[in-house]
């Protein structure tokens, strides 16, 4: 195996699949390597079998999910990594109860996108957020943007009914999308004045990648993969 100083990710993946190999991918993309050998090393687990994690919170099932995210972080513990990312951003919503089990820190996609976004305060200070309903009912961003200073934004219920087909039919279901539903969200968040939409979905990091959103849409995939790189003790390729 590896040397106690080596750095390799743990990714605890699956959820969902399409959205694991795009953060995969971004990884390789955006590591400044030369040579297979400059890349990060990566054990990533693509446990797409895991309950869904909005049914698992709304239904008050929340603890059979967090059970089985537990084992396999802790198997990736075993396995020898020196660091975690989880491609999903209602699984945060157990974060730091994982991270209390663990003698390896989690990378928190919610507070580093949170903290990117404040760096920026002098352009950005009110933010939308588009997510899965479990995470906007779990507050997540809410808390994560309003401990930065941050004034964040959620749709009306009617467009969050929109995000959640998007997600769940476009990207998880494969159904073509109607982009004048996004189109319709986007008008109420620019109407609300927000500066920024953080995409706190990877789904929807899924979604920017077909549609080639614009810089207006801040990827919260694309902060966890240049953190994740960075924790492994790589370089992020300037853009």
């Amino acid at each position: 195996m590896w040397d106690k100083e080596h750095k390799v990710l743990g990714i605890l993946g699956g959820m969902g699949p399409l959205a694991t190999q795009l953060f995969y991918r971004q990884i390789i993309e955006r590591t400044e390597a030369t040579c297979d050998q400059e890349h990060v090393d990566i054990i990533l687990f693509n446990h797409a079998s895991m309950p869904d994690r909005t049914a698992a919170l709304v239904s008050g099932k929340g603890e059979e999910l967090f059970g089985r995210l537990m084992e396999d972080a802790q198997r990736l513990q075993r396995y020898g990594a020196t660091a975690i990312a989880i491609p999903c951003n209602t699984s945060h919503f157990f974060a730091d109860r994982l991270q209390e089990e663990l003698s390896i820190p989690i990378i928190n996609m919610i507070r580093e996108t949170a903290i990117f976004v404040a760096n920026r305060a002098k352009e950005i200070s009110c933010v939308g957020i588009l997510a899965t309903d479990g995470t906007i009912k779990g507050g997540l961003y809410q808390k994560a943007f309003e401990e930065v200073g941050v004034k964040p934004i959620i749709p009306s219920d009617r467009n969050q009914a929109l995000v959640m087909k998007i997600i769940y039919e476009g990207i998880k279901g494969g159904i073509p999308i109607d982009y004048n539903d996004f189109r319709t969200i986007e008008d109420e968040l620019l109407a609300n004045g927000c500066q920024a939409v953080v995409l706190a979905c990877t789904e929807l990091s899924c979604f920017k990648e077909i549609y080639r959103l614009p810089d207006y849409y801040i990827d919260a995939m694309e902060v966890l993969t240049d953190k994740s790189i960075e924790a492994c003790g790589k370089r992020v390729k300037k853009k």
